[in-house]
This record gives structure tokens, C-alpha cells and sequence, in this order.
């Protein structure tokens, strides 16, 4: 069995100065593609599912089982991550079955919110799943690209992000250094020297939301400035809808979706080995 607590991941990328690659999932090929490419790999790497995906699926079961039986019969270490979970309802009927469903961590997402209330509300979430063993992750200083956040010109400023950190008890911070979420090209440049302020003033690690839209070179910079997770989901869409067009295109007379989608997921799956490279790497500071 290889389903892994995210805490255990985290302090294995903490103490190696690297990070831990992260993949939302929409569907059963994207965990098996995550599954795959992390194994390609040699890497550990954690099953994402959103709040938004939730919606889609129309409730979390289905894609918490699937990951867990996916994680569980790996044979890297894989973990279960809830992601931008604004719901606090949403988060507290997840956290009363983590252990059925293998969930090692969430981010709590209170970033529209004013400060008092994201602090109050993340603390209150926070003390649920630490009594549960479950590491929480949450948001300050609202990263772009989604339903009405700040514009790109945002950053999170380290002052107050040690003050928050301190104040809720969270486990990790998502924070506001350049990126932006759905991107589709990966043009993004990051404010490394940032990085390196929040790195040196929040106790927790840091985790970069948004690498899609970030090159290769820059993610490395910004691993090996502090950043000790990474998010990537809209590159895996990109990837596989790229694929699919064009076997449909290739077979228009296909009614078998596996004749189509096995290459879509063969696409995400190598998008996934080389990411996990990336950033598992140790890189110069």
C-alpha cells in the first residue's frame, strides 16, 4: 500500500529542499495518469480533487474512492488532497470520513473573505482536522484566475503572512507570487525574491498555485527559493484535450471512448512524469 499522509510527504520534500508535485483530478484517467507518471518518475505526488470538481461530480464519493483504491495499489507514495475547499460544510462532511476515504490534507480557502474573517474561519477548520491528523493548507493574498479574484498584480505580503500563520495554526500556505490560475500558456513570471522573504518568515511550507502557466526554469528557481509544493491542473486539461481532438479527429467514425481517450491519458500521464521531475530535484539556491 502506497496512500501516504501528506504530512509524511511534505517533511520528505521539506528536509530534501524540493518540492511536492500536486495534480487535480477531474476524472478516473486523471488519477490513473497521476498515479502512472509519478511511478514513471520514481516520485511521490498527491491526488488533487477541488471544490470544484466536487460540483461537477456532484458529490466527493466517487473520486475520493477512486483515488484512494488508485493510491492504495501504487507502488509510489501517493496522497489525497482536497483543494480550494471554500465550503466550510463541504470540508467538515469530508473531514468525518478522511480515514474511510485515505484524505491526508486540505486547503481551506477563505481568501475572499477580510483578513478577521479568513483567520476565524481557517482556525476553526484547522482545529477539526488536526484532531483528525489531517495537515491543512491555506490561501492569503488571493491568487489569480478565478470567479472574481484580485488582479495579477497581487503578492502576499510576509508580515502578515507570519501573522496568519501564527494566528490559524495551518500546516502550509498558498501564496501570491506572480502566478494565476487556467492559464494557457505558460508565461507567468514569478517574484522570487518574494519567495525568499516568505520562505524566510513563515514557519510553514509554501505552495506555489497556478504552475501551469509557469516555465520550467522558473518553477526550479522558485523550488529551490522556498517553494515546497506545487499545483498544476489546467497543463494536464491542455494536454489531454489536445490529444483527444486530434484522435477523434483521426478516427470520426469512433463510438469506443477508449480508442480515444487511452491517448489523452498516455499524454497526461508523460505531463506528469516530467513535472515530477522537476521539482524533485534538488536545484541551486
Amino acid at each position: 500500500m502506497t496512500l501516504t499522509p501528506t504530512a509524511e510527504l511534505i517533511a520528505r520534500v521539506v528536509a530534501e529542499g524540493t518540492a511536492l508535485p500536486s495534480f487535480n483530478v477531474i476524472g478516473l484517467e486523471h488519477a490513473e495518469a497521476i498515479a502512472a507518471g509519478a511511478t514513471a518518475a520514481n516520485s511521490p505526488a498527491l491526488l488533487q480533487i477541488s471544490e470544484n470538481a466536487i460540483a461537477f461530480r456532484g458529490s466527493p464519493e466517487p473520486l475520493l474512492a477512486a483515488c484512494r483504491e488508485i493510491a492504495r495499489s501504487g507502488s509510489t507514495p501517493l496522497g489525497i488532497h482536497l483543494d480550494h475547499i471554500e465550503n466550510e460544510e463541504l470540508v467538515e462532511d469530508i473531514l468525518d470520513r478522511a480515514g474511510e476515504f485515505g484524505v491526508g490534507s486540505v486547503m481551506f480557502d477563505a481568501s475572499k473573505r477580510d483578513y478577521a474573517d479568513n483567520v476565524a474561519a481557517t482556525r476553526r477548520v484547522v482545529e477539526r482536522a488536526h484532531a483528525l491528523g489531517v495537515w491543512v493548507e491555506a490561501e492569503l493574498g488571493q491568487i489569480g484566475g478565478k470567479d472574481g479574484a484580485h488582479a495579477p498584480g497581487v503578492r502576499t505580503d510576509p508580515s502578515e503572512a507570519a501573522r496568519f500563520v501564527e494566528q490559524t495554526g495551518v500546516d502550509g500556505l498558498a501564496v501570491a507570487v506572480g502566478s494565476s490560475h487556467a492559464m494557457r500558456s505558460r508565461s507567468a513570471e514569478l517574484d522570487i525574491d518574494l519567495i525568499r522573504q516568505l520562505a524566510a518568515a513563515v514557519p510553514v511550507p509554501l505552495v506555489l498555485h497556478g504552475s501551469s502557466g509557469v516555465s520550467d526554469p522558473v518553477i526550479a528557481t522558485a523550488v529551490a527559493a522556498g517553494i515546497r509544493k506545487v499545483n498544476v491542473g489546467t497543463a494536464l486539461n491542455i494536454a489531454a484535450t489536445g490529444v483527444l481532438r486530434g484522435s477523434l479527429n483521426e478516427h470520426p467514425d469512433a463510438v469506443d471512448p477508449r480508442i480515444y481517450t487511452r491517448d489523452a491519458r498516455a499524454a497526461m500521464m508523460e505531463l506528469v512524469r516530467a513535472f515530477c521531475g522537476l521539482v524533485t530535484e534538488p536545484g541551486p539556491a
